[in-house]
């Protein structure tokens, strides 16, 4: 599923492709039905929560997108090719024509719609309106361990599998501390890192974790060779030794997701 940084990337593409003018919008597939609510309309601003989409088209009107799994999206310089497989939507422009497939969920919703929904999230990292208090008044509480908690939308929007084990090995955490047991001087450092991490995500298009002296043109190490891309410490890595200790990476399920970590750099 992608993560926050691949939804804030899209979020500033669609604002620069489609704001500002009339946007034609339809449904090829047939099963975005609220289409036509919004079709012709001038798109306001396209912006991200986590990992919800949001595009609005004035009071009330507002395109709610959540990828999940198997959502995509592609695009292009106009005319636009006939529709290919089952898309969802399509958004078309003064440039730019965009098909949407497979997300778990594309509708319209009310302004009152949309704000109950982001009242139900945690703080985005990649938000300027971000609070980084509510995460940490979640977080502090709670018996439940950090990884868990990590993953968890309502504490903090937009962390997804790859941040969570990147980011607990970052600061030394074993996964299975509670949230409780973390001191506030480590929040505040564990909050900057995911601001600056998810930041270069949007900016490069992919999650970079590994600071400079671990880089491959650094250590002399093959560079890393996944589909995912992007240099990482732990994910994925299992049995593989650990870029800086050596020490096979653990993998175990939490929360029906693989985690990641180092037993050396990350002990219990």
């Amino acid at each position: 599923m992608p993560e926050g940084h691949t939804l804030h990337r899209l979020a500033r593409l669609h604002q620069e492709f489609y704001a500002g003018a009339p946007v034609r919008v339809t449904s090829p597939q047939g099963r975005f039905t609220d289409a036509s609510l919004v079709d012709g309309q001038v798109l306001d601003h396209a912006e991200a929560h986590g990992k919800h989409l949001f595009h609005g088209y004035g009071p009330d009107r507002v395109v709610h997108i959540h990828l999940g799994l198997y959502g995509t999206f592609t695009d292009g310089e106009l005319p636009p090719p006939d529709p290919v497989g089952q898309v969802r939507m399509r958004l078309i422009g003064r440039t730019q024509w965009t098909d949407l497939r497979g997300p778990t969920r594309c509708e319209v919703l009310t302004d009152a719609e949309v704000d109950a929904l982001r009242a139900r999230l945690g703080p985005d990292p990649l938000r300027a309106d971000a609070d980084p208090d509510r995460g940490w008044a979640r977080i502090s509480r709670s018996r439940t361990s950090v990884a868990v908690l990590l993953m968890d939308q309502s504490v903090i929007a937009g962390v997804g599998n790859v941040y969570r084990a990147e980011l607990l090995f970052r600061h030394h955490i074993h996964p299975s501390v509670a949230g409780k047991d973390i001191a506030r001087p480590c929040w505040d450092e564990l909050w900057a890192d995911l601001v600056a991490l998810m930041t270069i995500g949007v900016h490069r298009g992919r999650i970079d974790t590994v600071r400079d002296e671990d880089l491959p043109e650094a250590t002399g190490r093959a560079p890393r060779q996944d589909r995912h891309g992007g240099e990482v410490y732990v994910y994925r890595r299992a049995g593989l030794p650990c870029l800086v200790c050596g020490t096979p990476v653990l993998t175990e399920k939490l929360s029906a997701r693989n985690n990641f970590w180092c037993p050396t750099c990350q002990p219990a």
